[in-house]
């Protein structure tokens, strides 16, 4: 299939600019957004080029973005960087699990499935927050039997194991070996990420339009969400 010399400037434009922010609305590049949404063979060009750079491009509540798919390393991060990202120095397995468990749970508490929006609730208390990881952590350690185990895909004890291991501390502490600082670590980097607002004067997270854009439409589908219930062992026979 032959294209419009047009058409291609018109893909390349928009996705240096996917590229460069991550994200394209019709606010800030009417021009280009109308191009992509109204023109198929220019939509097609900009998938093209995504796919051929290990990444989706979708349009979720009239914003497009550029999504790395999940072994994506030069867009994303690999396992390892978001380990040094999320986790103390020299950290192991059990602090990264920790650090997935502590971003599905904020997920979980701020979403759920049902009703026009997702979004169940407007904001969450840091110092709340943590008594529910580690609420959830003790439920999931005396409920998720060994046998168990492979079928949740978590084990409880030892991600709770870690948890404990982390020193209590004020509410100022930044340090990532204490309760706090680890959990200051991930709200800063998923505000970084633009995915949500963490406001230390009050202690308060608020999550941005980019995650309920990307919850709407991506993940709390019935599948998808079903899954990331399961990762927490809250799946249900009536959900299944």
């Amino acid at each position: 299939m032959s294209y419009e010399i047009e058409y291609i400037k018109f893909s390349n434009k928009i996705y240096y600019c996917l590229l460069k922010y991550g994200e394209l609305s019709e606010e800030n590049e009417k021009e280009l957004f109308r191009a992509y949404s109204e023109n198929e063979k220019v939509m097609n060009l900009v998938k093209a080029q995504a796919d051929a750079s290990e990444c989706i491009v979708e349009k979720y509540g009239g914003i497009i973005y550029l999504i790395p798919k999940d072994d994506n390393d030069f867009l994303g991060f690999s396992k390892g960087e978001l380990k040094n990202e999320l986790c103390r120095s020299k950290a192991n397995d059990k602090d990264y699990y920790l650090s997935q468990f502590i971003i599905l749970t904020l997920l979980v508490e701020m979403y759920g499935s049902k009703g026009s929006s997702s979004k169940s609730r407007n904001y969450l208390r840091g110092g709340e927050f943590l008594n529910i990881i580690s609420q959830r952590l003790k439920e999931g350690a005396e409920n998720n039997l060994e046998e168990e185990q492979d079928k949740k895909g978590i084990a409880f004890s030892n991600i709770l194991e870690r948890f404990e291991a982390l020193k209590s501390s004020d509410k100022t502490s930044r340090v990532k070996t204490t309760k706090d600082g680890f959990l200051y670590t991930i709200l800063k980097f998923l505000e970084n990420q633009g995915l949500i607002d963490y406001i230390e004067a009050d202690d308060m997270i608020k999550t941005r339009k980019k995650l309920d854009n990307f919850m709407d439409w991506n993940i709390l589908n019935k599948n998808n969400y079903s899954r990331v219930l399961k990762a927490l062992g809250e799946v249900t026979d009536e959900q299944n």
